[in-house]
């Protein structure tokens, strides 16, 4: 009985993988879906397990440099990325409506091959992102949101490429690209310092650019709907792309709720406090800094100790 179930699901697996594009297996990661999965499977081991208990008992680390170079240069591959999808079809021989992935070996179609893959594998070096989270002990930033978008997502992302490199499927590739050439800008002049932030007064529209995105995504997609015949020769890629896009305009609508109409993610009291020339503390600790609370009595409590100078008194007010 095991065996009999081993043998269909080799041949399930089988089936699978004849699915691929011949000329998709040249490129790295793309022969098969193990060594992809290996790689989502050691980022959630990380990020969901030892990474928190290697960093339990340690300081954040600061990655100012590291982090403003890896923004930065995610912007310019994004930007790279929009431009070949575009040279690739979109502003050539594509409609904007029923397009086909073409097959052949022409250099337009070779090309649109290639941009796909490092769509795809520009999604495992975002897988960055968390993992500067977790070094610097930004716990509060590793939301479910998040980790399904970098995990869950680029495994999908993965058949999609290797069955539909191109075609009407790609649209939604290049407007993600397009959302991260703003984002990962907005992130690498954040992680240059405080000098920066005079700039980043746009931060809530980020969310709204998601949001705009999902649903030109979704509308893009509705298209095939209404169509009385059209040769996109992979239906279930157009139905997962619409469900993804309504899916995450959900998400992100309540994430957007939540942050700015709601004001959950601005503690209104700290703000007030600072404002007052106070010290503006969350969870225990500066919102700024990371310092505890049993660190944060400085040069100035420190001379306003009593007159007497009561060391029990100082102990006091230390702690």
């Amino acid at each position: 009985m095991l065996q009999e179930m081993g043998s269909h699901a080799m041949d399930i697996y089988d089936f699978l993988l004849s699915g691929i594009d011949p000329r998709m297996t040249m490129y790295p990661l793309m022969q098969t879906p193990v060594a992809m999965s290996a790689i989502l499977l050691c980022y959630l081991f990380f990020v969901l397990y030892l990474g928190p208990r290697v960093m339990a008992n340690r300081k954040p680390l600061q990655l100012k440099e590291a982090m403003i170079t890896y923004n930065f240069a995610l912007v310019a591959l994004s930007i790279f990325i929009v431009h070949e999808f575009l040279m690739s079809g979109w502003l050539s021989t594509y409609t904007w409506q029923c397009d086909p992935v073409d097959t052949s070996d022409s250099p337009e179609a070779t090309r649109m091959v290639r941009v796909a893959w490092l769509f795809w594998f520009s999604k495992i070096i975002e897988l960055m992102d968390t993992i500067f989270f977790v070094l610097r002990k930004k716990d509060g930033q590793i939301t479910f949101l998040h980790i399904f978008h970098h995990s869950f997502m680029p495994w999908t992302w993965w058949w999609g490429v290797a069955y539909a490199p191109g075609g009407m499927g790609s649209f939604h590739a290049m407007i993600n690209c397009s959302v991260h050439i703003v984002m990962y800008f907005y992130y690498g002049l954040s992680a240059a310092g405080p000098r920066f932030q005079k700039f980043l007064w746009w931060k809530k529209y980020m969310t709204a650019i998601q949001l705009v995105q999902f649903v030109l995504v979704s509308l893009h997609a509705t298209q095939y709907y209404f169509m009385d015949t059209c040769d996109y020769q992979f239906p279930m890629v157009i139905h997962l792309i619409w469900v993804y896009g309504t899916f995450f305009f959900v998400l992100f609508s309540n994430f957007w709720i939540q942050a700015y109409v709601k004001g959950k993610r601005l503690p209104k009291q700290d703000l007030k406090r600072s404002l007052n020339g106070g010290h503006a503390h969350t969870n225990g600790k500066h919102s700024e800094n990371g310092t505890s609370n049993g660190h944060a009595i400085s040069k100035k409590s420190d001379s306003s100790q009593n007159e007497n100078g009561s060391s029990i008194l100082s102990k006091m007010k230390k702690a």
